[in-house]
């Protein structure tokens, strides 16, 4: 469909512009009066930029960055408040923000909120952008009409949620950068350091350790046949990312990172920490309790715990509290089933969520430090046991011909 560019008087007499995506001019002109706008200019984006269409079928596989949403959120609750209506509230938006993506988005909501859809509903349409979690906030806030202070409590869990992944990814990257530079040592040793000292050995007729025998296999098994080694890494790569995708890998995949040693403990506390926080917000909002559920295994980002809400939201229909079925649920520590329980039983839910989030904030903190204290003496044993390798499979057999000369 093509996009239009766009330049408008609004009711306020002043000058906006924008794209809006539709058949034809004429409907692009339709559109803009139906917003209460005078347009001066509407003009085919395409005949102005070849690349346009390029560019659109890229942003379908592009989404939002999470500072983009959290600023359109605040700006979004800061306009509520201030009583600006829907429409304009949009198009102000929709003019203002730099996002390529966003502003697309925001035409096509513009367009089905004029023609009579909810808020929710035409930010449904695009779940790369808007997760269940967003929507369901939002339709939250438009039963209540408190939307402003329910989108002030999206704001938190969009800020604690983009904290904690940013912390994640932080421990997590000092071991990717060992483990890359331990697979870069060991392609350099084995294909330029292997072969000069390989071509001495063979020659000089000495029976070769296992070390430097196995050294040289892997070399010869790289310079004659590296196609099939990298047809089998290939295949393997794309098997393995194929099977991830569907529902059975990713809840192996899921189980698995729960399970490890070393990073199974800080992944679990992360979603304790995001199922205290989600929950709580959503209690203190007015959904109920089969609806947050159904919310949390679409939010909880891991397949394995979602499989658990699942069970707990039929146990739920059965008309049982919700600290029972935590408690036959899989993953869930007793800190969470204790307090919740005690949050039942005295009324006071929202605020033992509170607690238990802000506990697992404290414990995944101690976590991650942990994490990145032991991981730097793991991989310089790692690394120091590639470099090692190496070295005695060269030095072995030279000590063995120093003998031979002498």
């Amino acid at each position: 469909m093509p996009i239009y560019s766009y330049k408008a008087i609004n009711e306020r007499g002043i000058r906006v512009s924008g794209t809006i995506e539709t058949d034809s001019q004429t409907t692009a002109e339709q559109i803009l009066v139906g917003r209460g706008l005078i347009p001066s200019k509407v003009s085919d984006q395409k005949a102005a930029n070849p690349l346009t269409p390029v560019i659109t079928f890229l942003n379908r596989f592009r989404t939002v960055k999470p500072r983009e949403l959290i600023l359109f959120t605040k700006q979004f609750r800061t306009m509520i408040r201030a009583g600006v209506p829907m429409m304009t509230l949009l198009n102000t938006l929709e003019t203002q923000t730099e996002d390529h993506v966003l502003k697309e988005i925001l035409v096509t909501v513009i367009q089905d909120i004029s023609e009579g859809a909810s808020l929710h509903a035409a930010f449904g349409k695009h779940p790369r952008v808007f997760s269940p979690l967003y929507c369901s906030m939002v339709r939250a806030g438009e039963s209540s009409g408190a939307l402003a202070e329910i989108m002030g409590r999206l704001i938190y869990i969009m800020e604690h949620e983009h904290k904690m992944k940013s912390d994640i990814r932080s421990a997590l990257q000092y071991p990717s950068i060992v483990l890359g530079f331990l697979f870069m040592a060991f392609i350099v040793l084995l294909t330029y350091v292997i072969p000069k000292f390989s071509v001495i050995f063979t020659r000089s007729g000495l029976e070769l350790p296992l070390l430097t025998r196995i050294c040289i296999a892997l070399y010869n098994f790289l310079l004659h046949y590296w196609p099939v080694a990298l047809s089998i890494l290939a295949a393997t790569v794309i098997v393995t990312v194929a099977y991830l995708k569907t529902e059975k890998g990713r809840l192996r995949k899921d189980t698995l990172l729960l399970t490890l040693p070393l990073v199974g403990p800080l992944f679990n506390k992360a979603a304790m920490s995001r199922f205290a926080s989600i929950f709580s917000i959503l209690q203190s909002s007015g959904v109920a309790i089969l609806e947050s559920m159904q919310i949390l295994s679409g939010t909880i980002n891991n397949t394995a715990i979602a499989r658990e809400f699942n069970k707990i939201t039929e146990r739920l229909e059965e008309g049982r509290g919700i600290s029972g079925p935590l408690g036959q649920a899989r993953f869930f520590t007793p800190i969470v089933i204790n307090m919740t329980a005690i949050g039942e039983e005295s009324g006071n839910m929202e605020e033992m969520l509170n607690d238990i989030s802000a506990h697992y904030d404290d414990e995944l903190e101690y976590a991650m430090r942990r994490l990145s204290d032991s991981i730097g003496p793991i991989m310089t044993v790692g690394l120091a046991a590639v470099v090692g390798f190496f070295a005695l499979a060269i030095y072995m057999p030279m000590w063995d011909l120093t003998r031979v000369v002498q």
